[in-house]
C-alpha cells in the first residue's frame, strides 16, 4: 500500500519496519499543496515523477524536473519540492535504509561503496534525465521495484534489494568526489540544516529573526536574504508552518483543545491561531477535527 506524503512529512518519518527499511509513498502536489519542505533524514530515495513538473532543490541546487524523470537522493542530503503548476505534480518515491542493501557489513561493497554514498563522500547525479546514459536502465529498475513492492511475489524483498544495488552500480561511475562540490554551497547547507533543526526543537518557544541568526553567526539582514533564497519564504513564515503543521498532527493524534494545541505549538493567541489555521488548512481546527473523525 502507498502512503501519501503531505508536505508537513519531515525527517522524523518512520520508513518501513525494523527488518525491511523500504517504504513506498505517493507525493501529490498543487496549488493547494504547493511544496514538501527543506528536510533530510538518514535513508535514500529512489523518485519517479509520474506527472505534472516540479523543483527539486537538493544541497541548495534547483533542479527542474518533469514527468517521467527519476531522482535519486542519497542520505542526509537536504532537499526540497516546489510544485511549478496545476494540475497537480504526482511522484512515486521509494525510500529506503542504506542498511538494507548491507551498508553495516564489514564487506569491499560497503567500504568502498556502500558507506561513501550515505557520508556523501561521493555525490551521485541526483536527477536522471531521458538522456543521460543509465536512464533507460534506471527506469528499468525502477518499474521492476513498483511491481514488486505492489506483488509482493516470494522472495521480492531479495528482489528489490539486488535492483537497488543495481542502481547503485550503474551510477557509480557518474559519481563525483565531495572536494569537487563548493565549500562555501557545504558550508551554507549546514548553516541551515542547524537553523531547521533549531526551529524543530524550539518551535514552541519565542522566537525572533534574531534567535535565528545566532544559530548560523549571520547578521538579521544577512540571516533573512540568505534563508529566503534557499527556502522560498521568510524565516517567519517558515515557523509559522511549522507551528501550524505540528497543530495539525497534534489534531491528528487526537487532541480536543485548540486552545492546548494552540499552545504546546507556539500560538499565544487563539483567534490568530484559528485564522492562521484556516488560511492554510481551508478549514478552522474545529472542523479539521471533524474531517478526521468521519
Amino acid at each position: 500500500m502507498a502512503i501519501s506524503l503531505s508536505l508537513d512529512q519531515k525527517e522524523k518519518a518512520k520508513h518501513g519496519e525494523q527488518l525491511f527499511p523500504l517504504q513506498r509513498y505517493i507525493t501529490n502536489l498543487s496549488s493547494t499543496y504547493p511544496a514538501v519542505t527543506a528536510h533530510w533524514h538518514k535513508e535514500a530515495e529512489f523518485t519517479m515523477i509520474t506527472d505534472g513538473n516540479c523543483t527539486y532543490q537538493i544541497q541548495l541546487c534547483p533542479y527542474p524536473v518533469n514527468a517521467g524523470d527519476l531522482i535519486f537522493v542519497p542520505p542526509l542530503v537536504l532537499h526540497s519540492i516546489h510544485s511549478n503548476t496545476d494540475p497537480a505534480m504526482t511522484s512515486e518515491t521509494f525510500v529506503f535504509h542504506m542498511n538494507y542493501l548491507g551498508m553495516g557489513n564489514a564487506d569491499i561493497c560497503a567500504v568502498k561503496y556502500l558507506t561513501p554514498l550515505a557520508m556523501q563522500k561521493i555525490i551521485p547525479p541526483y536527477i536522471i534525465k531521458k538522456e543521460h546514459p543509465v536512464y533507460a536502465d534506471a527506469l528499468s529498475i525502477f518499474h521492476k521495484i513498483s511491481q514488486l513492492y505492489h506483488a509482493k511475489p516470494i522472495g521480492y524483498e531479495l528482489r528489490i534489494k539486488s535492483l537497488l544495488l543495481e542502481l547503485i552500480a550503474l551510477l557509480l561511475p557518474f559519481c563525483q568526489e565531495d572536494s569537487a562540490f563548493s565549500q562555501l554551497s557545504n558550508e551554507h547547507t549546514s548553516k541551515l540544516k542547524a537553523v531547521l533543526e533549531f526551529i524543530e526543537q524550539h518551535y514552541a518557544d519565542p522566537l525572533s529573526v534574531a534567535d535565528l541568526a545566532s544559530v548560523c553567526c549571520f547578521s538579521e539582514y544577512h540571516f533573512m536574504r540568505f534563508f529566503k533564497k534557499y527556502m522560498g519564504e521568510s524565516a517567519m513564515e517558515y515557523v509559522r508552518n511549522v507551528r501550524l503543521a505540528k497543530a495539525a498532527e497534534l489534531f491528528e493524534q487526537g487532541a480536543q483543545s485548540s486552545l492546548e494545541v494552540s499552545l504546546s505549538c507556539g500560538f499565544n493567541n487563539l483567534s490568530y491561531f484559528h485564522r492562521e489555521f484556516k488560511e492554510k488548512y481551508g478549514m478552522t481546527p474545529g472542523a479539521f477535527q471533524r474531517r478526521i473523525n468521519v
